[in-house]
């Protein structure tokens, strides 16, 4: 048993590294717990074969779908979570998305907090993650500014604290012709260091090795680079890599959570290898399905069902986004590196179809496309040239509609054999001094004898609106003149986005007034437990149709001010 710590912040993603970084700040004694390892910086960071066809930084683990079939996540465990492998797309929710919304699918709940009381949150946010973005001229509205680009913008009290990432020369010839046919365009805000008017005074060389890799020289603001490695070196933190928590342990009447049980790398399941530690407040923030799984996996005598799930919610709700990339070709030439400048959101909030009065979602560029990515799955004999022609003549499109909370979708466990975690091999577990980042030996795997399989049950829904996003925009580039076909990238790539990839994972321990309708209070406290916070997406009650890192950090930096001015004094 340790010395009681005043905090443990079990993972160190976009909202673990945050929370960590503001307590620790503030000289709170806090235990970081991450299951993995710290990313190795290696060459291989940037191969396009080892990053989406190997799946070098993906666990090995495997879960299982509503009908039992093996799913394998593209989750990342490593010191940052998935935001060492994520785009960098730093979106505001819209004001409209903490509100009821109709749509084609269903109803989008409301949530017990505004966007005006998350905003201050998010102006910090920006800053913490070097958010480059533009508003344009700001019109001056009600708290703040507007966006001259973008009329679905929110306020902002301030503007963004660095400039906009600029065009290069293909992404600028479409933007100037789809804005002729009165499409509305806006700066992507992007978390990168990058000095656009200095390029060598920052590390981002705007690569075409960035969207889904990790960065081999560290400009992506991750909350590694930007948070846990800016406290690690304190004396009042603890940091555990490859510390994986079995569950946490709560008092005899079932009130509080009293200790953690963490299995560390390299040692069996067997009960007396596990270490127990003791604080006075826990975080749970590895993300929303292990969140979920850990609070099932705690479940006892006071709490049959999983800690914190007297209204059996937890694991419920699950959302990551409708979403899909397509590659629109045509006979123009690509050769820009980085293509993810500008998006759209003017069907954000309604279709452009008067008779169909639904939100359908938001269009964005991926960073970049190689041909690599379809290499290995294009339809049997497609010879390499074709596949390495469409590189050069296509330019790929993000799009997201939102799905929407089903009490059906949800994170459940069963009984199963040993599972394996990451496939990078870390040092022994402990605290780590200011400079150590763990450097790996990549080995053997790391033996996680989990004594429970994941299961993730997801039917689609609000689908129809997805397909109206993908019609609208690919007739707007047609009119354009910038496609005269499209493929939808999973007809060529194994791992289509549905379910596999949980970049965008939400819900599953949504936040709510009604304990026995939500999992958390609007502090992201558990209902039913005085000291447990669930501090990332799990949170959500619903997902917009944004990208949710922006969100997820702004509302750590929210609850830490909580917990430093009200619970840790």
């Amino acid at each position: 048993m340790s010395t009681p710590y005043d905090a443990i912040v079990i993972g160190t993603g976009a909202g673990g590294g945050t929370l960590a970084l503001h307590l620790a700040q503030a000289g709170k004694n806090i235990l970081i717990l991450e299951r993995g390892p710290f990313m190795p910086q290696e060459k291989l960071n940037w191969d396009t074969s080892a990053v989406f066809l190997d799946n070098r930084y993906h666990t090995k683990e495997v879960w299982q779908d509503k009908d039992g079939k093996d799913l394998h996540p593209q989750q990342a465990y490593f010191v940052g979570g998935q935001t060492k492998v994520y785009g960098a797309a730093m979106f505001r929710m819209r004001a409209e998305d903490f509100g009821v919304i109709q749509h084609k699918g269903g109803i989008s709940p409301a949530w017990p907090i505004s966007y005006a009381d998350l905003e201050p949150y998010y102006t910090r946010a920006e800053e913490l993650f070097h958010v480059h973005g533009d508003l344009g001229s700001a019109p001056t509205v009600p708290g703040g500014f507007g966006s001259s680009f973008d009329p679905t913008e929110p306020f902002h009290s301030t503007k963004y604290p660095y400039p906009a990432f600029t065009n290069e020369p293909r992404m600028q010839s479409i933007q100037d012709d789809v804005r002729k046919l009165g499409i509305n365009t806006f700066p992507i805000p992007l978390g990168l260091k990058r000095n656009e008017a200095d390029p060598l005074a920052a590390p981002c060389i705007r690569c075409d090795t960035c969207d889904g890799y990790p960065c081999l020289v560290h400009a992506k603001s991750d909350s590694d680079i930007n948070c846990i490695r800016q406290i690690m070196h304190l004396p009042n933190v603890t940091l555990m890599t490859n510390s994986r928590v079995v569950r946490l342990v709560t008092n005899a009447a079932g009130t509080a959570v009293t200790a953690v049980e963490v299995q560390h790398s390299g040692k069996s399941q067997a009960s007396d290898n596990i270490a127990t530690y003791t604080a006075g407040f826990f975080a749970v923030c590895a993300g929303a399905i292990n969140s979920a799984v850990i609070l099932l996996a705690s479940a006892n005598e006071k709490h049959p069902k999983g800690l914190a799930n007297s209204s059996d919610q937890v694991g419920r709700n699950f959302m990551y986004h409708q979403a899909d990339a397509l590659l629109a070709l045509s006979t123009d030439r690509n050769e820009d590196s980085y293509t993810k400048t500008w998006g759209t959101n003017d069907f954000y909030l309604k279709d452009s179809d008067p008779a169909y009065p639904y939100p359908l979602g938001q269009v964005q560029p991926v960073g970049s496309f190689h041909y690599e990515m379809m290499k290995g799955d294009a339809p049997p004999l497609t010879p390499g040239f074709v596949l390495e022609t469409m590189k050069h003549h296509a330019v790929p499109w993000w799009l997201t509609t939102e799905d929407l909370p089903a009490a059906e979708n949800r994170v459940t466990l069963h009984n199963a054999t040993p599972l394996s975690v990451a496939n990078v091999q870390p040092g022994l577990p402990g605290a780590h001094p200011s400079g150590d980042t763990g450097r790996t030996n990549q080995s053997e795997p790391v033996n996680d004898h989990a004594p429970h399989r994941v299961q993730l049950s997801y039917t689609p829904n609000n689908v129809e609106s997805f397909d109206r996003l993908k019609d609208r925009w690919v007739d707007v580039l047609k009119r354009a003149g910038h496609a005269t076909t499209h493929i939808p990238l999973h007809a060529y790539f194994k791992k289509r986005i549905p379910l596999e990839g949980v970049g965008h994972q939400n819900g599953t321990c949504r936040m709510g007034s009604d304990p026995t309708q939500s999992v958390l209070d609007a502090h992201c406290k558990a209902h039913d437990l005085d000291n447990l916070y669930v501090v990332d997406a799990s949170c959500f009650v619903s997902a917009s149709a944004v990208n949710p890192s922006l969100t997820i950090i702004a509302n750590a930096i929210r609850i830490s001010d909580h917990l430093l001015q009200e619970r840790l004094k």
